[in-house]
């Protein structure tokens, strides 16, 4: 069993033993049908993943993680908020007619903001203070900007990433408001390790860990019997994630720079709903 699998249990089990229904409750999330999308939910979920140790990725099920990084790139790398720009489809419900999403995730990582040394977007002063000013303690992006939340196709959920290194390594903390366990979760982890691993090679630090806070972990009315089926089935211990050693530059790193080998998992035979 990976790392990931039995915290993901843990999680699951915790939240739909002693989690708060929110069925008496208007909701703003729907189903395809139409149906109000409720939830059973934890306040204040806190992981620990330790990169050096382990990638943290589900082996009880698949995690795409080509398609993953593809969203981490598009969101880190491309800063878009267009889905034109975006391999898979998992904004297409929230674009517009030309596939914008609004103001929202890369658009807000992509703006320039002046400091001392020069301008900035924040991506870009992340890596430069990695590399220039690694005691910092204000190395951090946010993408919760209030000014242009009414522009934004979601708010954002995953909004907030604060670096930080001690000695040679790179620690990081993912702050969620809002975290779909089934549909979302391992995704994001994934997702927010490889770019831990991204920093770290191209800062000269070694990986140390991702901690995950979730403000409201939630598990939706329709998913429940699939995390009951999900959380009994036979698991692996955790692949290796292969990266591509010589790039040095943030922006050079494609998805095909990262592999998993011997990623082994069970099969989910089910179509997972979305509430939108």
């Amino acid at each position: 069993m990976s790392t990931a699998d039995r915290i993901f249990i843990e999680n699951c089990k915790d939240i739909l033993k002693n989690g708060f229904w929110d069925i008496d409750l208007p909701v703003r999330p729907r189903w395809e049908d139409g149906q109000s999308a409720h939830t059973v939910k934890k306040f204040g979920v806190v992981n620990r993943y330790n990169l050096a140790e382990e990638f943290p990725i589900l082996t009880l099920r698949r995690t795409y993680i080509k398609s993953a990084i593809d969203e981490l790139l598009w969101i880190w790398q491309k800063k878009s908020n267009n889905i034109n720009e975006l391999g898979s489809h998992v904004w297409d419900q929230w674009a517009d007619e030309d596939g914008s999403i609004g103001k929202a995730y890369g658009y807000q990582l992509g703006i320039k903001h002046r400091y001392a040394e020069g301008m900035f977007d924040q991506v870009d002063r992340v890596i430069y203070d990695l590399k220039n000013n690694p005691s910092s303690r204000r190395i951090l992006t946010s993408i919760y900007n209030f000014a242009d939340l009414n522009e934004m196709a979601l708010y954002p959920c995953a909004y907030s990433m604060t670096f930080n290194v001690s000695g040679d390594t790179l620690n990081a903390i993912l702050n969620q408001r809002s975290q779909d366990m089934l549909a979302a979760n391992n995704w994001n982890v994934c997702q927010y390790s490889v770019l831990v691993h991204m920093m770290a090679q191209v800062a000269g630090l070694k990986v140390g860990e991702l901690v995950h806070v979730i403000a409201d972990a939630h598990i939706y009315d329709r998913h429940v019997p699939i995390i009951e089926k999900l959380i009994e089935n036979k698991t692996f211990d955790a692949p290796k994630l292969i990266i591509d050693e010589s790039i040095n530059d943030f922006y050079a790193f494609t998805k095909d720079s990262f592999s998993l080998s011997n990623y082994e998992y069970s099969n989910l035979d089910v179509k997972i709903p979305i509430a939108v």
